[in-house]
């Protein structure tokens, strides 16, 4: 039998509805045998807890080539790389909202609608999705969301609302607070009366709230400058509640942990400001977000519920160069917003103690859609996969359990807003379309900088001798051009029968 090739390898799809993945049977056999016996041993399900991030780069952390090299070390994120799994081709979508919704559903913008960020209260959420908060408490977990939400300020999107028993966060976007109030950023609102009501007669939400589940959002706080420096304080804070209050007991819990930071503009907390060897103030928050982290896993450790538990760390989206320099590194093309690699290319980190092999790196690729489809293996919940909509995350139990595990995914698609833009298989990433990457242009797709280009004659990378995404090496790689379109046909048939969703905008569906 040939060597496994990911773009020479074929594909199983198991349902309709269901994206083809990869099938590694021995991989399947270990990772089966590995929950078998722990849940033998621990008597209970796994915990897990999804740390997730704001704009931070896919090379920030030290273990991904940043840290003390670009000025803010980051011991704790680093230790959690060498004590588990880290992804390089991890995939989030250009932007927040997207992503998010992505990693809660397991699906691509074009289907669960939120194609880019919703502000300052317009419409537009998580309505009528299925999420796997939902779905885990459905089989019996705990479910906690804490900080950023920013998919809908709608009643019926908000976190009590799609599976979560409490929230304790704010519900839209960090410079949505402060922007308005900040006389450096916007000196002609700041300073005049009348455009500060104007603002505050928007239809949003200015506190970040508390909810029960299927309760109304209380206000706790008024989110002013002051305030956003505490927020990943107090989001920390109530994190670690959390798992304390849930140690000992039998329920397994879901935390969905979204920072602050480290969103444009920057205000980290007083005890982190200047500390950072580059004394900026992104830098001090990297600080700060890593201080966070370590803090998480020590709670876990001393509540004796380390080894019980699953920890995924990633960034919702790539930097917001635009925003230059309280933004991200990244070694690939362009930025937030965008479907080069700079955009949606995210740091992914995976510890479990015991189950996922230590020191371990890959390059499979992984996406936010694979989150719901894997965190249900991993709780041996596969069977609450909604049946009535499709599915575009493979589970990659597999993959995580199996030592030197390979993917599941055989292609990422690159969607920008409501326009396929690309697909990645292997090494190679065809591109249709996408932004250009020039900062004079005008706001693009989303908001950000870039207009949309559609090429007349698609490109091919190479990502590997060319990460960069400036070599069209189509002419000399013929061949992978009829395999390349067809698995784009193929991923866009699906929506023939699955159609997209709109829930933003003058076109939207009402759910």
């Amino acid at each position: 039998m040939p060597p496994f090739d990911p773009i020479a390898s074929a594909t199983v799809r198991v349902a309709p509805h269901l994206e083809p993945g990869f099938v590694h049977k021995e991989q399947v056999e270990i990772a089966r045998r590995k929950l078998a016996d722990r849940l033998a041993r621990r008597k209970k399900r796994p915990n897990i807890l999804v740390f997730l991030m704001d704009d931070v780069g896919w090379g920030d952390f030290g273990c991904y080539g940043g840290g003390v090299a670009v000025g803010a070390p980051t011991p704790n994120f680093d230790k959690l790389a060498r004590n588990g799994l880290q992804l390089t081709s991890c995939y989030s979508e250009p932007t927040c909202s997207p992503s998010r919704a992505t990693l809660l559903t397991g699906r691509v913008p074009n289907r669960h609608g939120l194609h880019r960020p919703p502000m300052y209260g317009e419409p537009g959420g998580l309505q009528g999705e299925i999420t796997i908060a939902q779905l885990l408490s459905d089989a019996g977990y705990a479910t906690q969301a804490v900080g950023k939400w920013h998919v809908g300020e709608n009643e019926t999107s908000q976190a009590q609302n799609v599976g979560f028993d409490d929230f304790y966060g704010f519900l839209s976007v960090s410079d949505m607070y402060t922007e308005w109030r900040d006389p450096h950023f916007f000196p002609e609102i700041v300073y005049s009366d009348a455009r500060t009501e104007w603002i505050k007669n928007m239809p949003f939400n200015r506190c970040f709230v508390h909810a029960t589940k299927g309760g109304k959002a209380e206000d706790v706080e008024e989110v002013t400058i002051p305030v956003l420096s505490l927020l990943d304080e107090k989001w920390c804070r109530y994190s670690e509640g959390f798992i304390e209050r849930m140690a000992g007991g039998d329920k397994p819990w879901l935390l969905y942990h979204c920072t602050r930071g480290a969103h444009f503009d920057n205000y980290p907390h007083e005890s982190f400001l200047g500390k950072s060897p580059a004394r900026h103030p992104y830098k001090d928050t990297l600080l700060e977000l890593d201080a966070i982290m370590g803090r998480l896993v020590e709670t876990l450790r001393r509540t004796g519920q380390l080894e019980d538990t699953l920890i995924f760390v990633s960034s919702d989206n790539g930097p917001h160069m635009e925003t230059w320099p309280d933004a991200a590194f990244t070694p690939f093309r362009c930025a937030k917003g965008s479907t080069w690699e700079g955009g949606v290319r995210v740091p992914g980190l995976l510890m479990w103690p015991g189950m996922i092999e230590a020191g371990r790196q890959s390059d499979g690729m992984f996406d936010f859609n694979d989150i719901l489809p894997t965190l249900l293996g991993i709780a041996g919940e596969s069977a609450r996969l909604p049946t009535d909509r499709y599915i575009d995350g493979v589970d990659q139990t597999s993959f995580l359990l199996a030592d030197d595990g390979l993917s599941n995914r055989k292609y990422h698609h690159y969607w920008l807003v409501k326009t396929f833009s690309a697909m990645r298989c292997g090494e190679y990433k065809m591109v249709l379309s996408a932004t250009s990457d020039d900062a004079s242009d005008a706001a693009g797709p989303g908001g950000f900088t870039g207009t949309l280009e559609r090429f007349a004659y698609a490109r091919l990378y190479n990502l590997y001798l060319d990460p960069k995404e400036q070599h069209n090496y189509m002419t000399r790689k013929l061949a992978y051009v009829d395999a390349f379109q067809q698995g784009m046909r193929d991923h866009l048939a699906t929506f023939r029968k699955y159609p997209p969703k709109t829930v933003m905008g003058l076109s939207a569906r009402r759910e």
